[in-house]
């Protein structure tokens, strides 16, 4: 037992991988026992999370905010080491990823095809997220960020809708097109410092004065890695105008894959931001901060509008997801904006607004894989997703309409679930550094309701479509185990978020 708590988050990091060639021992044509396989097997990491969880010390060290490290040599030779690590910011990120895992596993029972294969890519994928967020080491955090791209395109290619061929190659091309300046940035960093140590580089790399490379200045080379760093970030969240990829990945992918795609996959790109761009780029970020602000609030107005427009419920539900994740880059540049003030309210809002930006990636990722695992639920049995072929669906589905209609309060914002907290904590933080930026977003907060009671009126509500009469199924006690603990979350973080947000608040005091 000791050694396992010694090398936690190695364990948490690799039982998924290791889940998977257990997966690769059994025989194809045993499905049921490969499914709960799997979903046993997934459960392990989400224990193990929960162990860190309430072992866990929230209030960091004064030099290190670090707790269950592990160090090991990897590549000396170019100062790359085995190195992993959680703060306030990336353990409420671990978390997610291992809860949603075993509930998209759950929401698979009813896929049939290849069902081998397909448990053994969500493991992989689990590896692959969770590595991104446990790295403290650069190059170590390319390989999992690479890692996690080719079972989710396999996913989509394999598993996918009509156009699965050509939303999975897009998705691909546009994540590794925005991963080539990523690798070739921190190739950069590496040759400059002789590190790729993070908490090495944290102190090094902002106050680096003499960064010169192949006689480009100082000033020059950090901004070009600065731009490779939040143009891969950009794309993965995404935030306007790289945000065209997102709606065919996940109006295609398997119900499933969507989950995670808006649950854990989006976050890895704001992750991204708070724990490199902030840290390492500081004086840049808060240059170029308006433009971030810009390009978060055309995600936040242009997302809702989209969505507005749709009549594919999945794909409303998609443009939803760059909606939402507009608050959390507006989050992110009102902390850059505020880098080194000394002004007492201006850093209580930048506070805030990164506590908001934190918390709002928690929180869509309850709120939008809940959602995407509805709008499956409902398309198993209909086989459409077009919103005017629904209608009255209340009168002959009520639980299942109750859940998504407290699912959809939560996207929405409904004071008293989590997705009002997070976006208040945003708009307060916001208002007195970008104010303009924050008065715009209010546009896409108005039609958020707009497209969400849309959606709930044509499902819903009106004159039942008499072609599903007597048709239709309520919600199974599979489907509502699956959105059972979404729920609970979804309302504990509305009437109680501190339990998360003192996590979070001492990791972000301490670096901004």
């Amino acid at each position: 037992m000791d050694f396992i708590l010694n090398h936690l988050l190695t364990f948490i990091l690799f039982l998924p991988a290791a889940s998977a060639i257990v997966l690769l021992l059994l025989p194809a044509k045993q499905v049921k026992v490969i499914r709960w396989v799997a979903l046993i097997l997934s459960l392990l990491p989400l224990v193990l999370t929960l162990v860190a969880w309430f072992r866990f010390n929230p209030v960091p060290d004064a030099a290190n905010p670090f707790r269950f490290e592990e160090l090991l040599a990897w590549y000396p030779a170019i100062g790359s080491s085995y190195h992993l690590g959680v703060d306030g910011i990336s353990l409420p990120m671990v978390l997610l990823t291992t809860l949603l895992i075993p509930l998209a596993i759950l929401a698979s029972f009813s896929v049939t095809e290849k069902v081998k294969a397909y448990m053994i890519l969500f493991m992989l994928l689990e590896t692959g997220v969770l590595g991104v967020f446990l790295s403290l080491d650069l190059l170590l955090f390319f390989v999992f960020w690479e890692i996690g791209l080719v079972p989710m395109y396999f996913l989509i290619a394999q598993w996918g809708g009509a156009n699965r061929n050509y939303a999975s190659l897009k998705f691909i091309l546009f994540t590794m097109g925005g991963s080539l300046g990523l690798l070739l940035a921190i190739q950069m960093i590496g040759v400059i410092t002789g590190s790729f140590d993070l908490p090495q580089l944290f102190q090094m790399w902002p106050k680096l004065a003499d960064a010169s490379l192949f006689g480009l200045p100082t000033a020059t080379v950090k901004a070009i890695a600065f731009w490779a760093f939040v143009i891969a970030f950009a794309v993965k969240v995404p935030v306007w105008p790289f945000h065209t990829w997102l709606p065919d990945a996940h109006t295609e992918a398997p119900t499933a894959g969507s989950m995670i795609l808006a649950g854990v996959m989006l976050k890895l790109g704001a992750y991204g931001f708070l724990r490199l761009v902030l840290p390492l780029f500081p004086v840049e970020a808060q240059r170029f901060a308006p433009w971030l602000a810009a390009m978060a609030v055309a995600a936040i107005i242009f997302g809702a509008l989209s969505a507005f427009a749709q009549k594919d419920f999945k794909r409303l539900v998609a443009y939803s997801s760059i909606n939402h994740m507009g608050f959390v880059i507006l989050g992110i540049a009102a902390a850059a904006w505020a880098y080194g003030s000394t002004d007492p309210a201006v850093v209580l809002s930048a506070n805030l607004a990164l506590n908001g930006a934190v918390l709002q990636m928690f929180n869509h990722g309850l709120s939008a894989a809940g959602m995407f695992f509805l709008v499956g639920v409902i398309y198993e049995q209909t086989h459409t997703r077009n919103l005017d072929d629904f209608g009255g669906l209340y009168a002959i589905l009520p639980v299942y309409g109750t859940i998504l209609l407290f699912t959809s309060m939560s996207s929405l914002g409904l004071p008293g679930l989590n997705g009002f907290v997070s976006e208040f904590l945003v708009v307060r933080g916001s208002w007195p550094i970008f104010t303009l930026a924050t008065v715009l977003a209010m546009i896409g907060l108005f039609f958020t309701g707009a497209y969400i009671l849309k959606a709930l009126k044509l499902v819903l509500h009106g004159p039942l479509n008499q072609k599903w009469k007597g048709k239709l199924t309520d919600i199974s006690t599979r489907e509502i185990i699956v959105m059972a603990p979404l729920m609970a979350l979804i309302l504990s973080l509305g009437i109680w978020p501190n339990w998360l947000l003192d996590m979070i608040n001492q990791a972000v005091a301490f670096w901004y």
